[in-house]
This record gives C-alpha cells, sequence and structure tokens, in this order.
C-alpha cells in the first residue's frame, strides 16, 4: 500500500506517522507513506499557499493552484484508488469502511486547512469526501494521521498478534470486552474466575457475553447495523 499526503504543515504529521505501529509498519515496506509539502508547489517567492475567500467570508482557504499542481503531479505517476478530503460535510467513517481502505493500493490524501480548499479542487480532483465527527479541528493533519493509522494496523503483519486487531472494537458491531492482565488482584478487585479458569471455551463465551453486554448498554446504535 501506498499512501501520499499532501500538507501546508507536514510536520504535523510526522510524528504519529513515524512512530508505533505504523513507524513499524514503514520500517517493515508493508506501507509507503509520502508525506508532501504543499509549500513546494507554492506561489511567488513565499510559497504562498492560501488567500482570502471571495465574498467577505472570515479566514483563508488553501488556493487551488499549488494543490492542483501537486495532485496532478502524483496522478501522473500512478493511479489511486480514492483521493480523500476530511471535511466537517464528508461522511461519516466506521471499522466496515476502514477495513475496506485498508485493502487498497494507492490513497492520497487532501489536508485543509484553515477554512479548508477551493471548491474547484474539490470538484476536481476529490473522489472521496470523510469526517471523523460533528465537529472541527485546525487542520486535516490530525484526521489524516488517524485515518491513516487505522487502516495500517490491521494490515496483515502490521500488528505482531494479528488476532489482536480482529477482536478490537467496532469490529462485528460488538465493542470489546473488559480486559484484564497481571496482578489478579488490585485494590480489592480480582480478575474474574472464568478468566483464569483455563478453559477457552467458558473464556470464549464469557467474553462473547460481556462484549454483547457493553454493545447493548453503551452503544444500542450499533445493534442496528447487524
Amino acid at each position: 500500500m501506498r499512501v501520499d499526503i499532501i500538507s501546508a504543515i507536514p510536520d504535523l504529521l510526522s510524528g504519529p506517522l513515524t512512530n508505533s505501529i505504523v513507524g513499524r509498519a514503514v520500517k517493515n515496506n508493508l506501507v509507503k507513506i509520502i508525506i508532501h509539502d504543499l509549500h513546494d508547489y507554492g506561489k511567488g517567492n513565499y510559497k504562498q499557499v492560501d488567500d482570502k475567500p471571495f465574498g467577505g467570508v472570515a479566514g483563508m482557504v488553501l488556493s487551488p493552484e499549488p494543490l492542483d499542481s501537486c495532485i496532478e503531479k502524483l496522478k501522473g505517476e500512478r493511479t489511486y484508488d480514492d483521493i480523500i478530503f476530511f471535511c466537517p460535510d464528508g461522511a461519516g467513517m466506521n471499522q466496515a469502511l476502514i477495513n475496506s481502505y485498508s485493502l487498497k493500493e494507492n490513497l492520497m490524501i487532501i489536508c485543509g486547512h484553515y477554512k479548508g480548499i477551493d471548491q474547484r479542487i474539490r470538484d476536481l480532483h476529490v473522489t472521496k469526501e470523510l469526517s471523523l465527527g460533528d465537529f472541527v479541528i485546525s487542520g486535516g493533519e490530525l484526521a489524516a494521521a488517524v485515518f491513516t493509522d487505522a487502516i495500517v494496523r490491521i494490515i496483515p503483519k502490521a500488528i505482531g498478534n494479528e488476532e489482536s486487531a480482529l477482536t478490537d472494537s467496532f469490529q462485528d458491531n460488538l465493542l470489546a470486552p473488559p480486559i484484564y492482565t497481571r496482578p489478579a488482584s488490585f485494590k480489592g478487585m480480582d480478575v474474574p474466575e472464568v478468566l483464569l479458569s483455563g478453559n477457552h471455551a467458558n473464556i470464549q463465551d464469557w467474553l462473547i457475553q460481556k462484549s454483547e453486554e457493553r454493545t447493548k448498554y453503551l452503544r444500542p446504535d450499533l445493534n442496528k447495523n447487524q
């Protein structure tokens, strides 16, 4: 898999995408993540990438020319399964969508900033618009990092124990059950006996039961998707 990310503030992406599971996946050649500095395509001596919006709207908008130049260059080098833009009016994400994107070959992510990007870039190039939720953050970099982390961690061999990813919350529209580790007794609270029993069938039944109970209580909306 290859992920190209276009950003006006690329330093925001370096930490999340070079450490932990994603960083190891990159080092092991399971995924290639390339961050493109939009200022390399900026206008004038100052490599400007933004401008004031028409209509007297407050704030700044990423200009179409630098984005178009970068996008066209990348599109000329390979075919992308999707060109993704994170925005408040984008479609919500869930684990099923993340699972599908983990199977893609080439993805491009455009990070908006300030008030976003010129609408014409969305009309010309963007093939998928996504949203983290009904709130606004300062730019698309954090959204791109979250999305990239989510898809990379379920690529085969990205996690040492691949079964771990398959038992995460939202796989099969269920929340994960409670988990415990040593010590077996902590501040008067004991690990459920079934988890110490060694009876794998009983343990599996208990985990499923607790997962269903937790989902029904905390996220009953997930049951509607089954």
